[in-house]
């Protein structure tokens, strides 16, 4: 480890979230004394005075920027409005704020929400700008792109250190499977081993099954983001991803054979797809600060499940 984090304070939004866990850990892992997570009970970060308020309490060197108001498909088609404010308000404080207390670095969080709705594959970050994303979760991955905008402008005209990072889909233990908020791993996860326990003969699943989507261990994500913290001083975007795509008919499968559920699987194409096709150009984070995901993707949802199944007990 190098020791960068050992004398530092580091503040992280959503420190109490799925991805922010692991960003922890991680930080205790490299000897970081001084980890403080504001809790959403305290700071409502949509707030500039409790922005204000957790800067001045918490006085930190460097931000993580995990805090984010997120959903799948479904949540973002209910709630585009909130979903496009309360990221877009959190953000922009939070770097305005740091700017003006010049803390050292602040690392932005956004989505691969932002890239354009039909952009080439492997989508590479200079591409960015070339579109406008896909129309049901459009406000949110605009409120986060904003992000970029300002961490490059911030850099040029005050010499901010800000950064911003493009993680794709995550899923692991510990993720969400509230079926009003999940995304698509563990809703389907929550179908079949669901479906199995009470003997259903099938499940329903949104849209086709032809788009395709790439997801990201969340361990790796958290390794990724903490090796930019600790490397990464520029203002270009960079994917954090694993390089890979499967279409969401192969995801049902592939997850349906690992919960050992045997039913029929039925698509509802009057729901939609949302984005035809994801994967990451995943270079720059290699050649920037050396980071490539480990995770073998049938172990990770291995470890998934698992997860799923002791929790879904311990609620019973």
């Amino acid at each position: 480890m190098s020791g960068f984090f050992a004398d530092r304070t580091v503040v992280i939004t959503g420190g109490g979230g799925f991805l922010g866990g692991y960003v922890v850990e991680g930080l205790k892992e490299r000897g970081c004394k001084n980890i403080l997570v504001p809790k959403i009970e305290d700071y409502d970060l949509t707030k500039l005075d409790d922005i204000i308020r957790m800067y001045d309490r918490m006085k930190p060197d460097i931000v993580i920027h995990l805090a984010a108001v997120v959903g799948g498909i479904g949540a973002n088609r209910e709630h585009p409005g909130e979903f496009f404010y309360k990221n877009l308000m959190m953000g922009v404080q939070l770097i305005e704020q740091g700017r003006l207390r010049g803390i050292e670095k602040f690392v932005a969080i956004g989505t691969v929400c932002a890239y354009p709705k039909f952009t080439p594959v492997p989508f590479k970050e200079d591409d960015i700008w070339n579109g406008y994303p896909e129309e049901t979760n459009a406000p949110y991955g605009l409120a986060k792109k904003m992000l970029l905008v300002q961490s490059q402008s911030y850099r040029a005209e005050y010499g901010f250190n800000s950064i911003f990072l493009l993680p794709v889909n995550l899923y692991g233990p510990g993720d969400n499977f509230d079926p009003a908020s999940s995304h698509v791993i563990p809703a389907l996860i929550k179908k079949c081993v669901d479906a199995v326990q009470c003997g259903a003969d099938y499940i329903e699943c949104w849209g086709t099954g032809a788009a395709s989507r790439e997801f990201i261990y969340v361990a790796d994500a958290a390794e990724g983001i903490l090796l930019a913290t600790e490397k990464y001083n520029k203002g270009e975007p960079v994917n954090i991803g694993a390089g890979f795509e499967i279409t969401i008919k192969e995801l049902v499968e592939k997850i349906a054979k690992l919960t050992g559920f045997t039913g029929q699987i039925r698509w509802d194409k009057s729901r939609p797809d949302g984005q035809p096709r994801r994967r990451l150009d995943v270079l720059r984070a290699k050649v920037e600060f050396g980071f490539e995901a480990k995770m073998d993707f049938d172990e990770g949802l291995k470890r998934t499940i698992q997860w799923y199944v002791e929790h879904r007990k311990q609620q019973t």
